[in-house]
């Protein structure tokens, strides 16, 4: 069904929550998996960089090392994904990135926000449904090691996994 999934992956609890339900439903379909990580731009960072010089190239170094973290698990999972680090508007990105490798299905985390909040950081969600080519999978299911790990050897027994 899926055959180019995009994870995207920020390193936060909703970001590992989608990396394992899109990992799980990638090994259960044989898709090519993507792995993308977005450094949001913001002008926090440019005032930052002014007061302290390097201030950007650390936290991108951060996001680099969040993204091979991210690669490795899926490795260990017997994936072999494709990982980019962007940066730019979170929403934008993951829809343009997207849209360029052909994907059928996109998997985001979920992150809960207060109507302020919401108010404030504008519809990215929206964003991301409304332009995207694709079908997206909001992860929601905290799946913790050891049921990941029972599902796992579930999906690759061929005695147990579903035809």
């Amino acid at each position: 069904m899926y055959k180019r999934i995009v994870l995207a992956y920020d390193g936060s609890l909703e970001g590992g929550t989608a990396l394992r339900e899109g990992a799980l439903l990638a090994r259960g379909c044989g898709a090519k998996v993507f792995l993308l990580s977005v450094l949001a731009e913001s002008p926090g960072i440019r005032i930052a960089e002014g007061v302290h010089a390097g201030a950007a190239a650390r936290q991108l170094d951060a996001y680099k090392a969040i993204l091979e973290r991210g690669v490795e698990r899926l490795g260990q999972l017997g994936l072999k994904p494709v990982a980019k680090l962007v940066i730019g508007d979170p929403a934008r990105e993951i829809g343009a990135f997207a849209k360029a490798i052909g994907a059928d299905l996109v998997v985001v985390g979920h992150r809960r926000q207060t109507m302020l909040a919401r108010w404030w950081s504008g519809a990215s969600g929206a964003y991301i449904s409304d332009h995207l080519g694709c079908s997206l999978l909001i992860g929601r299911n905290v799946i913790d090691d050891a049921a990941f790990e029972a599902e796992l050897r579930r999906n690759s027994d061929p005695e147990v996994a579903p035809p």
